[in-house]
Formats: C-alpha cells, structure tokens, sequence
C-alpha cells in the first residue's frame, strides 16, 4: 500500500502545498478574497464586536467599554468596513482593466461579513483556488499569521478543507504601490512647514504604527533571519521610514535636516506586559525640549484612515501636539488610491503568472516578502501555534 505524505503546506494550492518560500510557476486562481480585520457598524455592534476580537482572552466587558468609547465617539461605527466596500470596488475595476477575469470575495475576521460565510460562497458558486489579500502590510502575529489561522480554522470548521485552497499575498510593505502615499504625504508635509517659515531642523516627521507586544515583534518574520531588535515587523517599518526620508531629501534638499523616527500607538495590553515603545503622544510631548516646532505624523502601520488612525492620530495626538504648541499634520494612507490599487493587481499578477521573486518591485532590501510563510515565523507565544494556511507548518 501506497501512503501518501501530507502536504508541506496546508490548506495550500498544488503550486504552494510543497513549501518553497517563492512560487514561481502560475497558478490558475479562480477568486480573490480580501480578508480584513471587521469593525462595528451601529452602537449596538461595538461590545459585540470587541469580546470578537478578544476572544479566548477572558476579557470583561467593563475592561471592554474602556475601548468601545473609541467607536461610541463615532456613532458605533468603525470606518473600515466601509473602506472594504470601497477597496473591493476599486479592485473589481481594476482587475477588469487589466483584463483578469477573477471575482472578489470580502470577509472579515471579527464582524460581518465573515470570512467561514464568504468562503462557502465562493465555493457554492465554484471558485475553490483562491488568492488572499490581507489587509494589512507587515510581518507579526496580528498581521500575518493570525489571519492564515483563521483561513485554516474556516476551512475546518466549514468542512471545505478538502475542496478549497487559500494562498496568500507576500507581506507588501514594501511594494511601490503601497509606500508612494507615505513618500508624497511628508513630502507635501515638509513642503507645507517650509512655506510657513520653519526652518527644516525645527520639524520633525515621525512614522506610527501599531504596538504589538514585544514577544511578538521578537518572534516576526523568518527564524533563520536576524532581523535585529523588534524583529521583522520593527524591521520592515524602520526600512519603509528610511526609504521615505531618503526619497523626501532627494526632491526637497532641505529636507536633509529633517528628523525623524518610529513610534508607535494604539497599545491594548496589561501594564505589565511589554509592547514596543515609545508611543506616539509620549514623543510628541517631548518634541519642545528637542527645538522642534512642526510635528507629522506619518501612519505608516496603516492601509487607510480606519478607528487607530482617526482616535489615536488625529484625535489625541492632534491633542497632544496643541498642548505642546507645536504646528500638526497628520499625512495620509494608501485608502484607494490608483498607485495602490494597481499594486494589489500587480501582486495578484505575481502569483497568477509565477513571477520570480528577483523580478518583483520593492523599495527596500530586506530579505522576505515570501509567498510561503518560513516554518514557525511571527509565533503568538501566549497561545503558541495553530493550524495555518498559507506556511511552513508550524
């Protein structure tokens, strides 16, 4: 008798299942699903939503309301939902100029629409190979892995495991579709303070992002790479920062004397569990005592203007910057602009023609961006692994 190995890769298409970081032979996907985080869309959603994000944490809903007044500020609604109508929109037009006849599938992770009924759908209507987009850029836990969980968790649950297959798009911090918002934003920042009469030592841009446990930043990316201090997430943000500030100081000479750094925000965890520092209003409170007189802030972490941008950017370090007394801006993310919708289409052309990683554009020269994640890359050491689609096991 004949036993059959499992695939190196599980829950992976043929092209995929034998685990090679890159794959370089065209695979003939039949649907793309944009996979996202979910927010809340009514007041009534917001606890609901929440103890979905938190779950298998144990988390009061008291200790939850300390979050939702975030979204009560807004109505109950997180705008992120809506910017996935919008993205699906825009991506739906764009693969159809280019000629790529593939429907797109929208599901979530924490809210309506989910991702276990969006896959059965896709799959109802035949579409079984489907390429994943994640909605957000980085290598960690909460950015990468933590989604390819939940594609093996659905595909269990679902009772799909043996009929579908979900690849997923390589970490695309540094494609050119996704940085040029951030390298036009400071620009036109660095411009702006300029204009006003700030001379360029007196301002200062810095890149945000969302914290992460330090545990997690440590364990993100490749194991077999050295990634430095904070690991591949902390990695790939600080590459993307100096990539935008080199290309800023080439268009804008002063710009030479321009300061910059990465902070982060939006930390959630207890008090006593370290998150990657220091925080955005922390730095800003400090700027004064440093001579600056200008702050921008750059929310480089982000795909577009979703609740941690519009609470913690543009409400309480917009806040922290008045108290300060320092001149504010906060530049803008990717949203839908054309250059980044395109450079989603160009990454699902990759994987739909098998282009070799060496001709494949970035910005940066870090060693990565695989289309199979390495084994045991960005580990939640809290709830250690879980089935993933997508990578190396485990």
């Amino acid at each position: 008798m004949t036993v059959t190995e499992p695939p190196v890769v599980p829950f992976a298409s043929s092209a995929a299942a034998g685990g090679a970081p890159f794959v370089t032979v065209p695979v003939a996907y039949d649907g793309i699903l944009l996979a996202g985080f979910g927010g809340p869309e009514g007041q009534e959603d917001v606890i609901p939503f929440l103890r979905n994000v938190t779950r298998g944490r144990g988390i009061p809903d008291e200790r939850l309301e300390e979050v939702a007044h975030h979204y009560r500020h807004f109505g109950g609604v997180s705008p992120i939902n809506g910017q996935n109508r919008v993205l699906k929109s825009a991506l739906e037009a764009a693969l159809a100029a280019r000629g790529i006849d593939l429907p797109v599938y929208w599901g979530n992770r924490n809210w309506a629409p989910y991702l276990d009924e969006v896959v059965a759908e896709a799959s109802s209507q035949g579409h079984n190979t489907l390429l994943a987009f994640a909605t957000s850029a980085y290598s960690s836990f909460s950015s990468c892995r933590q989604y390819r969980e939940d594609f093996a968790r659905v595909l269990e649950e679902t009772g799909l495991g043996d009929t579908v297959t979900i690849d997923k798009i390589r970490p695309f911090y540094d494609h050119p579709g996704f940085v040029e918002a951030f390298e036009r934003g400071v620009r036109e920042a660095v411009e702006a303070f300029l204009a006003q009469g700030i001379a360029a030592a007196d301002i200062q841009i810095l890149f945000s992002t969302h914290s992460i446990p330090t545990a997690d930043a440590e364990r993100s990316g490749a194991r077999d790479i050295d990634w430095g201090e904070g690991g591949a997430y902390a990695a790939q943000h600080l590459a993307v920062a100096a990539w935008v500030m080199d290309s800023v100081r080439q268009s804008i000479p002063e710009a030479a004397d321009v300061s910059w750094e990465l902070v982060y925000q939006s930390r959630s965890g207890p008090a006593s569990q370290p998150w990657l520092e220091p925080d955005v209003c922390d730095v800003i409170a400090e700027l004064p005592a440093r001579g600056r007189k200008a702050v921008a802030v750059v929310p480089v972490g982000f795909m577009s203007d979703h609740m941690e941008v519009l609470w913690d950017l543009d409400t309480e370090a917009a806040e922290a910057a008045e108290e300060a007394a320092l001149a504010f801006t906060r530049t803008p993310t990717p949203g839908v602009s054309a250059s980044f919708v395109d450079g989603i289409v160009d990454l699902i052309e990759e994987r739909l023609q098998g282009r070799p990683n060496a001709e494949r554009p970035h910005v940066t020269s870090l060693p990565g961006g695989f289309d199979v994640c390495r084994p045991g890359c960005c580990e939640n050491i809290r709830a250690g692994f879980k089935p993933a689609a997508a990578g190396v096991a485990p």
